[in-house]
């Protein structure tokens, strides 16, 4: 059954039709044309389709877009400004080293983003907290993690060793 409703997305107001079927997901990726929201198990387990709806973190693929009536969507598209100019949480990621394949990065992306958000100087264990529910195949999370807390205003007096060069020329003689 067709009901229309009306959202914010991306800081557009828009108005259109829905079957009370849709997740939001499939508003997202095949009635709106977006494609950097991912689509990767179904089932709210990768957190790869993880976009804002009113501040906070869901998993596309489990909302009904039913729901977002009323309601503020924001996705990874939304975040950089008009010209290209990436959001601060996006440029880290880059300069970082949390972009790998890149697939779950806009997941990642935007549950960081909630987070900040909701919580500016967040802690290493609120950072943790809040990307639990998104996978990376790749980057063994280190580079996500230093993307965050360098948005974060996070302060880690620890150094951390992800890769070691030895000075000593070549060791296997």
């Amino acid at each position: 059954m067709a009901r229309e409703i009306a959202f914010t997305f991306n800081g557009n107001p828009m108005k259109m039709a829905i079957e009370d079927h849709w997740t939001l997901l499939h508003l997202i990726r095949e009635e709106l044309g977006y494609t950097g929201t991912k689509e990767g198990c179904g089932s709210g387990e990768c957190g790869a389709c993880t976009i804002v709806v009113d501040d906070k973190a869901v998993n596309s693929c489990l909302y009904l877009a039913a729901e977002i009536d009323g309601k503020q969507l924001t996705t990874i598209e939304g975040l950089a400004a008009a010209d290209g100019t990436l959001h601060p949480i996006q440029k880290s990621f880059v300069e970082n080293g949390g972009i790998q394949c890149g697939f779950c990065s806009p997941g990642m992306i935007m549950s960081a983003k909630a987070l900040l958000d909701k919580t500016p100087n967040a802690s290493e264990d609120e950072i943790k907290e809040s990307i639990a529910g998104n996978i990376c195949r790749c980057t063994g999370y280190v580079q996500i993690m230093d993307s965050i807390k360098a948005v974060s205003g996070f302060e880690d007096d620890e150094p951390h060793v992800v890769a070691f060069k030895s000075d000593e020329g070549d060791r296997g003689e």
